[in-house]
């Protein structure tokens, strides 16, 4: 019988939700690997999990080309083999389409569509070999709405997210291999301070923020129990429920509306 540790393997994990997922991941008694571009703070987070589980640091910018295969390359000649995967590497690009440049977006859609695709395609042998493997697809609300003005890639490659999760569930089952889109609202993290929306982001009511530990509480049971979408919060499955009822044109005014609200771009 094979017993090397099988780990978890978390992107984006410096801060916001993806540190939260090494927490309890941690809690539950997962080892780990921690990856993402700020590499010490990485250091300070697994300095602090390793009193419960072994971890490991990869630092990587997502962004840049051919980080996916450097990533596995890496975790390979470290003999460190993955059972959970939590694409969580993300940010927000905010400002009109033609307002940035295109070296921003192609850097974008590196981490929000390639390098995460790619990562998981290149693990996906050794999760189905696991014969429990786990992948939890951070996506967001945005994923199931129109795309909205002032944020003009994001709601597509969440909803690109979204998608492949579905597909990937449905190959992978035989397997074992359950896939999860997490498509939370607005959570409190870093998130807005960094994409420097954060003073829009105050006017919107307290009700709609949810707490991270929540989010990704609901994430991992619902991978468990194998479950492809889960949107935390009841107020954001009411929502959902009844906003998937709506005509197109309705719901593109209220994006319109919410658009100028929170990221004003004239």
């Amino acid at each position: 019988m094979d017993h090397t540790p099988r780990y978890a393997l978390i992107t984006g994990a410096s801060s916001g939700i993806g540190e939260r997922f090494a927490r309890h991941y941690a809690a539950l008694g997962v080892p780990l690997v921690l990856t993402a571009r700020r590499e010490q703070r990485l250091h300070a987070l697994a300095a602090e999990l390793r009193a419960r589980v072994p971890v490991q640091v990869i630092a990587a910018d997502m962004a840049e080309p051919g980080a996916a295969q450097a990533l596995v390359g890496q975790l390979h000649d470290a003999g460190l083999r993955v059972r959970i995967l939590v694409n969580n590497a993300g940010y927000g690009l905010p400002g009109r389409y033609r307002e940035r440049d295109w070296f921003e977006h192609a850097r974008f859609l590196r981490v929000m569509i390639e390098a995460w695709t790619e990562l998981t395609w290149r693990l996906l042998p050794e999760l189905r070999a696991s014969g429990a493997g786990r992948i939890i697809n951070v996506a967001s609300f945005a994923a199931l709405m129109p795309g909205a003005a002032g944020q003009t890639l994001y709601a597509p490659a969440k909803s690109f997210m979204l998608r492949l999760s579905e597909s990937l569930s449905l190959e992978n089952a035989d397997a074992g291999v359950n896939v999860t889109a997490l498509c939370p609202g607005f959570t409190w993290s870093e998130f807005h301070d960094v994409t420097g929306t954060r003073q829009q982001m105050d006017r919107l009511p307290a009700w709609m923020w949810l707490d991270p530990d929540q989010v990704v509480r609901e994430a991992i049971d619902a991978v468990e129990r194998g479950r492809v979408l889960v949107i935390p919060g009841w107020r954001y499955r009411l929502a959902y429920a009844v906003l998937r009822h709506l005509p197109d044109q309705v719901l593109l005014g209220l994006m319109r509306r919410g658009s100028r609200r929170i990221r004003p771009v004239d």
